[in-house]
């Protein structure tokens, strides 16, 4: 069970980065479905940056802290590219959000698979971005709580940040007045088109840095070119799981246990096809969204302009 309850925690790392960045974006009032092709490009920019890093001091006394940041900033750097586009073609050129999302997923998906290398070096150095922070035993409890890489801590960290940020931040109050009424936030003097951009920014680097984990630390680097459509997978399954936590970061971070539970819970329960197990987590979504909608209140309903374009004409 603990072993079981350790990989669940360390698989559901991908989601939390996935479903944090698209809560931030989604907060701005864009519906972000290129989520998937963003993570494919964070994962392929931190194979660049474990590359960069390689070249520059060497694979045989390679440091970890700089492996870690390398890679964290370049998957960070692709994924922003990846956000500034979408920006561009749905905040300026004021294209449909769902159909430019949904061309960011295939656009994402298909550069980093032809564009993803396939060399020991990422296995190699995969063993020291884990080991980076030690452990020192403490049974079981060690084993659930203190035996992760740097980067499973990074993201609960930031997924707390971000709670933080959207609920008892200045800057966060106008993102939500913005996501919520555009119109009105400008009319008050905001720069909506500005706050687009950055957060939608922003929270395309934070999903990327899910794929860059899911590659470099949960794959140990291996069977790259395999891993790409997982990673896609796992983007859709981060949109669905912004639903279930009902736009709160911080509920991601129990979301995303209980979602990576039953994506791997075919593995321990035989009896059950595993078709079955892996619609749970987007039944459980749906019986969310049917429920907020009837009896929810305005708090745990998405952003009022989420999905529409702001023309400032037409104010």
């Amino acid at each position: 069970m603990i072993s079981f309850l350790y990989e669940s925690i360390r698989y559901g790392i991908t989601l939390l980065f996935g479903a944090t960045g698209e809560i931030v974006t989604e907060k701005s009032g864009h519906l972000n479905l290129g989520v998937p092709g963003v993570m494919c490009l964070g994962g392929l920019g931190g194979c660049v940056g474990v590359s960069i890093c390689a070249s520059i001091t060497g694979t045989e006394n390679i440091s970890a802290i700089l492996l870690i940041i390398f890679a964290l900033v370049f998957a960070f750097i692709f994924a922003g590219i990846a956000g500034l586009i979408y920006c561009f073609l749905t905040v300026s050129l004021r294209s449909n959000q769902n159909i430019t999302g949904l061309a960011l997923t295939y656009f994402g998906f298909g550069i980093t698979k032809f564009f993803i290398p396939e060399t020991t070096l990422y296995s190699a150095v995969s063993s020291k971005i884990r080991g980076f922070i030690p452990y020192s035993g403490l049974g079981g409890f060690g084993e659930l709580f203190l035996s992760y890489g740097f980067y499973a801590y990074l993201a609960v960290i930031i997924a707390l940040a971000a709670s933080m940020f959207l609920k008892r931040s200045r800057v966060g109050l106008h993102l939500r007045a913005v996501g919520e009424n555009p119109a009105t936030a400008d009319s008050a003097g905001l720069n909506v088109t500005k706050y687009k951009y950055i957060t939608t920014i922003i929270g395309c680097g934070i999903a990327g840095l899910g794929g860059m984990y899911y590659m470099l630390d949960y794959c140990s680097g291996q069977s790259l070119g395999e891993t790409v459509a997982t990673v896609e997978a796992l983007g859709w399954l981060s949109v669905a799981l912004v639903i279930f936590v009902l736009w709160k970061p911080n509920l991601a971070i129990l979301g995303a246990f209980l979602f990576s539970i039953f994506s791997l819970l075919s593995s321990v329960v035989k009896t059950v096809p595993t078709a079955i197990l892996n619609m749970f987590p987007y039944l459980i979504t749906i019986n969310v969204l049917i429920i907020t909608s009837i009896f929810g209140s305005k708090s745990v309903q998405p952003p009022a302009s989420l999905g529409l374009n702001y023309f400032r004409e037409e104010r």
